[in-house]
């Protein structure tokens, strides 16, 4: 027999939260002591609440809930919000209240919404955070974005007018959680050295937990290193490798304590696709040759 639309979506987002490390049961077989993270299945809310289709619980407290819809039907998780926001059950403990990690997924697309965020909105992800993912968030005085809206006024002596213009529109940019961000500037204003500004006060200020630098040819990754390397910030004697381990990948490898990853898009593809390795010679041409037939 034919799987339904739902069954479909069902079996999709059961395999993504196990790829993404949570052990996925039914509410009436619940092992809370099976793992650090548990999505528990058709969990009863409240009466008049009807059920969460996903309630998930991270060292035995519920942190999150995924509504689970058939293809093609996804809205928006907001919707949702009330539901979690009353219906959970008074008895079970819980991170926070309302549940702040909400997700909608028909098993193809998934959307999250960040409750803990100024404000909050849905935005579709590549998959499912891992629990102790959801557990740090959880446990942060203020989540990423509201952080983001705090940033300290700019050091801007030893930078070009039109570097700290830059600067401050990407930060106000951040500020206000727009979904993109895009400096254009000439050839010979000092992109590069602009980035590694904004990717210093990003990881001091806003407590970046780790940024990604992407470049479209090898050549170029050595070149964001060195200028990483000479980097000397405004407010402090040290240089920047002194205060943060910046990795260029020559492997499908990301070192845990690297606070910047520099990596060409190609590169970048490989690991996504989840290959062990990548050809280092594809990264000496560019992204539109390697994408020719």
């Amino acid at each position: 027999m034919a799987e339904t639309p739902e069954q479909k979506s069902r079996r999709e987002i059961d395999a993504g939260l196990a790829a993404a490390g949570w052990i996925v049961q039914d509410k009436d077989d619940l092992d809370l002591t099976a793992g650090h993270g548990i999505a528990a299945r058709e969990f009863a809310m409240k009466p008049g609440f009807g059920f969460a289709d996903y309630l998930l619980y991270v060292d035995r407290k519920v942190a999150g809930a995924v509504e689970a819809k058939p293809t093609g039907t996804l809205t928006g998780v907001e919707v949702q919000s009330a539901k979690y926001a009353a219906g959970l059950p008074d008895n079970l403990p819980a991170h926070r209240r309302p549940l702040p990690f909400l997700f909608e997924s028909n098993g193809a697309v998934t959307y999250f919404t960040n409750g803990l965020d100024p404000l909050p909105r849905s935005r579709q992800v590549f998959n499912f955070p891992r629990p102790e993912t959801l557990a740090e968030w959880a446990a942060q005085p203020a989540p990423l974005r509201a952080r983001l809206k705090g940033m300290p006024p700019l050091d801007a002596a030893r930078l070009w007018s039109v570097q700290a213009r830059a600067i401050r529109n990407l930060e106000q940019s951040f500020g206000r959680a727009d979904p993109r961000a895009l400096i254009q500037m000439a050839t010979g204003s000092g992109k590069t050295f602009t980035a590694v500004n904004v990717a210093y006060r990003l990881l001091k200020f806003a407590n970046a937990k780790r940024i990604l630098f992407l470049v479209d040819r090898g050549n170029l990754g050595k070149q964001t290193e060195d200028e990483f390397a000479n980097f000397e910030p405004p407010d402090d004697p040290r240089k920047f490798l002194t205060l943060y381990t910046v990795q260029r990948l020559k492997t499908n490898a990301i070192n845990p304590a690297a606070k910047v990853v520099i990596t060409t898009i190609q590169r970048l593809y490989s690991m996504l696709k989840g290959e062990a390795e990548f050809d280092t010679g594809n990264e000496e041409d560019s992204a539109f040759d390697t994408a020719r037939p």
